[in-house]
C-alpha cells in the first residue's frame, strides 16, 4: 500500500520526438507503491479521475538528475525523456531520497551514479557529448562521404555543434575543403561535389558567426558560392558565380573614397544573395539555425548606413546631382535607386539612430529632392521617390508637416509637395492602383491628429489642418466633383471607381478626426450631395463607400449635419438606391438597413421625423425587418408628446418663437435662450471666397414652419384670434424670465363682443384716463359666446385656466404703464432699466 505521507503534487512532462517538453498533466506521486525484486516504481495518478499518468520502475542503472531543487529528470529509451516538477521543495527532496536509497547513492548528489564500475572508454561512450572530443577526418577525396556524414550527425546536438565549429575554425578546415572543391571541379567528380555541397550546407547550419567571417571573405566567398551550385537535388548545376561576377555589376555613380564601405556593400549583397537565392528554404526544424546569418546581414547594413551618413561630402554631391538639370536621366535614376536602398537599410537602425539619420537627410535636402522627382515624367523614379517619402513620413510626419508649411509661404498650390503627392495618387497608371493605395496611407498619416507630437499638437492641428483644407483639399476632391457634376457618374470604369473609393476613404477619415474643418467644407461645398451621386454607380464597392461616408456623418450625431441633410433632402438618393436594390439580400441592403436602424436606436429625432414624413411611402412595404415600422412608431410617439404640450398658451409661445419677423411686435432687447445658444455655437463656413455665417445657410424657413404648425393645431388658431380684438398686449414670460411683448390683434371672424379687462388703476380700464374698453362689433345673426369670452378674459387677466402659468400679468408691470413712463420726463422706468440690463 502507498504511504500517504510521501504523496506529493507534481506536474509530469515528457520529451517528444521533436525534442520539446510536452505537458502530460498534474497529479500526485508516491515512491513506495509496489515492492519488486529490482526496485520500487514511481507512480503518478491524475488528480481528476485517479487514472495512472506514469508508472516508472526505479532501475539501478538509470541516471536521474535533480535540477533547480524542484525538478527530477531522467531518460527511458532513446527519445523518451521524463521530468517531474514538484510544487514544493520538500516533496522533491522526499522523492529524490527514495530514488537514492533504491540505487544506494548519496542523496546530496545532483546526479545519481551508476553502481556498475565501468572503464573510461565505456563512460565516454555513454556520454559522448560531455567528454569525447571530435576528430576530423583528413581532407581527402576518398573521405568526403565520411566528412559529410560526420557533419550531419552533429547538427542534433548543441554541444557537438560547438565542438565541431571550434575545430573547423582552428584547423583551417574550410580552405582545405575548398581546395578539394577545385580538384573535384577540374576532374568533374560529381559525387565529390555533391558531398561538398552537403558539407558546406552543414557548416551554414552550425550557425556560428566566426565561421561566417571565414566563409564571406573576399577571396573565399565565390568558391563557397561555387560549392553551393552543385545541389544533389537539382539535375543541373546553377550559374550563381556567373550572375554575381558579370550580370550583377556594381555601379558607382558617385565614387566612394572609403574602401571599407565598398567592401561592406559588396559583401552584404553577396551574402544576401546566398541567403535568399542559393540556400534552400529552411524547414520547420531548421528555421532558427540560420539566425546568425540574418544577424550578420543586419549588422552589415547598419555599418553601411553609419559610414555613408558620416560622409557629408558624398551626401552633398548625391542630392546636388539628383536636383541638377545637367544630370542625365540614367544617372539620376541610379542615384534615386541608391537613395531608396540607403533608406531601406536605415530601417535596421534603432529609433534614436534612425531619428539622427532622417535629420541628416533633411539637412541635405531630401524633401526638396523628392518634390523635384515627383515633378518629372519618369515612372520608375517616382516610384522610388515615393518609397523614400513613405519611410520619412512613417517615422517623422511632423518633420514633413513643418516642411510643407514653410514652402507654402513662398510657393503656389500646384508646386506644393503634398499636392504633388495627391496628384500622383490621382494619376496612378497602375490599373489596380497599387501606388495610389500607398500614397493614400501616406496622406492619412500626414493629416492624422493622433500622431502629432504633444508639444506641438495645438500648432499642427490648427496651422497644418487649416493649411491643408485651404490649399490641398480641393486637389483631393477634384476628381469627385468632376465625375459627379450630373445626376449619374460621368465616368464609371473600374480604375476610376477604385480611385473614388480611396478618396472617400480619406474623406471618411477626415469626418471622424477633423470635426470642425471637414464640417465647414462639407456644408459650404455641398459635398455629401455629390458623394451620393455615386449611389448610381454600377460598382457595388463604390456604392458602399458612398453610403459609408454618409453613415460616418450621421454617426457624428451633430445637429448641423442633420439640418444640412434635411434641408437638402439628401435621403432621397439613399431611398432610391434602396428601392433599386430591391429585395436582394446583399451587403448594400444590410448597410442601408443598418443606417436607418442607427437613427432609430440613437433616437435622432430630426432625421426620424424627416424620413417618416418624406420617405415612409417608399419604405413601409419593407416588412422583412422591423426597422421602418419602429421608425414610424417612434415618429408617432414624438407627435403624441408634441400634442400633449400644445394648448392655447403653448401655441402662442411656439408661434412667438418661430416667427422672428414683423408678424408680431416683440421686445427687440430680449434674446431667447434658444437664440443665445444658436449664436454662441455658430461657426463660420469658408466657401472658398467669403466667410458665410452658418446660421444664414441653415436658417429655417419661417413661413413654412408656421404653416406646418397650422396643420397641427388645425383651425383653432383662426378661431382664437377671431375672438380677440384690441386686447392689451400680452406679456409672455420665456425661459430666461425676459418679457416678450406680443400684440394680439382682432380678426374679422370675431363672433362675440370682447371688452378690455377691467383692472384697477391701469390705463385702459373704465374710469381711468386713457383708452376705454369698447365692444367689438358683432355681425348680425352671429350667436354670442359668453363662455369663450370668459375664458379669454380669464387668460388675459392671468388666471391661467387649465395650464401652469406660462402667461403672467403682474399688476405693477403692464405694457401701457411702461409706454407712459417711457414718454415721461423722468426717463425710462426702473423696470425698463432692468430689462435692458
Amino acid at each position: 500500500m502507498a504511504d500517504s505521507s510521501t504523496r506529493r503534487r507534481v506536474k509530469l512532462y515528457m520529451l517528444n520526438e521533436e525534442r520539446q517538453w510536452d505537458d502530460r498533466g498534474t497529479g500526485h506521486v508516491s515512491s513506495a507503491f509496489v515492492e519488486r525484486l529490482k526496485g520500487v516504481s514511481l507512480l503518478v495518478r491524475s488528480e481528476t479521475d485517479g487514472s495512472i499518468l506514469l508508472e516508472s520502475k526505479i532501475q539501478p542503472d538509470t541516471a536521474y538528475q535533480k535540477q533547480q531543487e524542484t525538478l527530477i529528470v531522467w531518460s527511458e529509451g532513446d527519445n523518451y525523456d521524463l521530468a517531474l516538477s514538484f510544487q514544493e521543495k520538500a516533496g522533491c527532496d522526499d522523492i529524490w531520497e527514495k530514488i537514492c536509497n533504491v540505487q544506494g547513492k548519496d542523496p546530496s548528489l545532483d546526479i545519481t551514479q551508476d553502481v556498475i564500475e565501468e572503464s573510461e572508454d565505456e563512460r565516454f561512450e555513454d556520454m559522448p557529448e560531455v567528454a569525447h572530443p571530435i576528430d576530423l577526418p583528413s581532407c581527402e577525396l576518398n573521405k568526403l562521404g565520411e566528412i559529410s556524414e560526420l557533419f550531419n550527425s552533429v547538427l542534433t546536438s548543441p554541444i557537438r555543434r560547438e565542438k565541431l565549429a571550434l575545430v573547423i575554425e582552428q584547423d583551417g578546415y574550410i580552405k582545405k575543403l575548398l581546395d578539394l572543391f577545385h580538384m573535384c571541379e577540374d576532374l568533374e567528380n560529381m559525387d565529390g561535389l555533391h558531398h561538398l555541397y552537403d558539407i558546406f550546407k552543414s557548416v551554414f547550419l552550425l550557425n556560428k558567426n566566426a565561421l561566417f567571417e571565414i566563409l564571406f571573405q573576399e577571396d573565399v566567398i565565390f568558391d563557397v558560392v561555387g560549392v553551393l551550385e552543385y545541389d544533389p537535388s537539382q539535375p543541373q548545376s546553377a550559374k550563381h558565380r556567373e550572375y554575381l561576377q558579370k550580370t550583377a555589376s556594381f555601379k558607382e555613380v558617385i565614387p566612394f573614397t572609403n574602401k571599407e564601405l565598398v567592401y561592406k556593400i559588396h559583401q552584404t549583397y553577396r551574402v544576401q544573395y546566398i541567403q535568399d537565392v542559393i540556400l534552400p528554404t529552411p524547414s520547420v526544424f531548421e528555421e532558427n539555425m540560420l539566425s546568425t546569418l540574418s544577424s550578420f546581414i543586419f549588422f552589415n547594413k547598419v555599418e553601411i548606413v553609419s559610414m555613408v551618413q558620416e560622409d557629408e561630402k558624398f551626401l552633398m554631391q548625391l542630392f546636388t546631382s539628383i536636383m541638377s538639370d545637367k544630370s542625365d536621366d540614367d544617372v539620376r535614376r541610379d542615384l534615386v535607386f541608391f537613395l531608396k536602398e540607403f533608406c531601406t537599410f536605415s530601417q535596421n537602425l534603432q529609433p534614436p539612430n534612425r531619428d539622427n539619420f532622417f535629420k541628416t537627410l533633411s539637412g541635405f535636402g531630401v524633401l526638396p529632392a523628392i518634390e523635384f522627382i515627383l515633378g518629372l515624367d519618369d515612372i520608375r523614379m517616382k516610384s522610388a521617390a515615393i518609397d523614400v517619402f513613405s519611410y520619412i513620413v512613417e517615422f517623422s510626419p511632423s518633420m514633413v508637416r513643418e516642411f510643407i508649411l514653410k514652402e507654402g509661404q513662398n510657393q503656389e498650390d500646384d508646386d506644393l509637395l503634398i499636392n504633388l503627392v495627391i496628384e500622383q495618387m490621382i494619376n496612378d497608371p497602375d490599373p489596380e492602383l497599387g501606388g495610389a493605395v500607398q500614397l493614400m496611407g501616406i496622406i492619412r498619416l500626414l493629416i492624422d491628429p493622433e500622431n502629432m507630437l504633444a508639444t506641438t499638437m495645438k500648432t499642427e492641428k490648427t496651422e497644418f489642418l487649416s493649411f491643408f483644407y485651404k490649399h490641398s483639399m480641393h486637389v483631393l476632391t477634384a476628381p469627385l466633383y468632376a465625375i459627379t457634376a450630373e445626376e449619374k457618374p460621368s465616368k464609371d470604369d473600374y480604375q476610376t471607381a477604385q480611385l473614388l473609393s480611396l478618396i472617400l476613404e480619406l474623406l471618411s477619415f477626415c469626418v471622424e478626426h477633423h470635426t470642425y474643418h471637414i464640417k465647414n467644407y462639407i456644408i459650404s461645398k455641398d459635398l455629401l450631395r455629390r458623394v451620393l451621386v455615386l449611389l448610381r454607380s454600377r460598382h457595388a464597392f463604390l456604392l458602399l463607400c458612398a453610403l459609408r461616408f454618409m453613415r460616418r456623418i450621421i454617426g457624428m450625431k451633430e445637429e448641423f449635419y442633420n439640418r444640412y441633410i434635411i434641408k437638402g433632402n439628401l435621403f432621397k438618393p439613399v431611398v432610391e438606391a434602396f428601392k433599386a436594390n430591391g429585395n436582394k439580400y446583399n451587403l448594400l441592403n444590410s448597410a442601408m438597413i443598418e443606417l436607418f436602424d442607427f437613427i432609430r436606436l440613437e433616437d435622432i429625432k430630426s432625421l426620424c421625423t424627416h424620413i417618416v414624413e418624406n420617405h415612409m411611402k417608399d419604405l413601409e412595404h419593407v416588412d422583412y425587418v422591423t426597422t421602418f415600422e419602429s421608425l414610424k412608431s417612434l415618429y408617432e410617439q414624438l407627435q403624441d408628446k408634441l400634442k400633449d404640450k400644445t394648448g392655447f398658451e403653448g401655441y402662442v409661445i411656439n408661434t412667438a418663437l418661430s416667427l422672428r419677423n414683423n408678424r408680431f411686435r416683440r421686445d427687440q432687447r430680449a434674446l431667447e435662450e434658444e437664440e443665445e445658444i444658436w449664436f454662441e455655437q455658430e461657426d463660420d463656413v469658408d466657401d472658398g471666397e467669403n466667410i458665410v455665417p452658418m446660421s444664414d445657410m441653415l436658417k429655417p424657413k419661417l413661413d413654412s414652419d408656421f404653416d406646418q404648425f397650422d396643420k397641427i393645431i388645425g383651425n383653432r388658431r383662426v378661431k382664437d384670434q377671431s375672438e380677440m380684438k384690441d386686447s392689451p398686449p400680452a406679456r409672455i414670460i420665456n425661459k430666461t424670465n425676459s418679457p416678450i411683448n406680443i400684440s394680439l390683434k382682432s380678426s374679422p371672424l370675431t363672433t362675440s363682443p370682447v371688452t378690455s379687462p377691467e383692472r384697477p388703476n391701469s390705463p385702459g380700464s373704465p374710469g381711468s384716463p386713457g383708452r376705454t374698453g369698447t365692444p367689438c362689433p358683432t355681425p348680425a345673426g352671429s350667436p354670442a359666446t359668453p363662455v369663450r369670452e370668459e375664458k379669454v378674459n380669464n387668460t388675459i387677466q392671468g388666471k391661467r385656466p387649465g395650464l401652469i402659468g406660462l402667461v403672467d400679468y403682474p399688476d405693477e408691470d403692464s405694457d401701457e404703464e411702461e409706454e407712459d413712463n417711457s414718454d415721461s420726463a423722468l426717463g425710462p422706468s426702473p423696470k425698463r432699466q432692468r430689462l435692458a440690463t
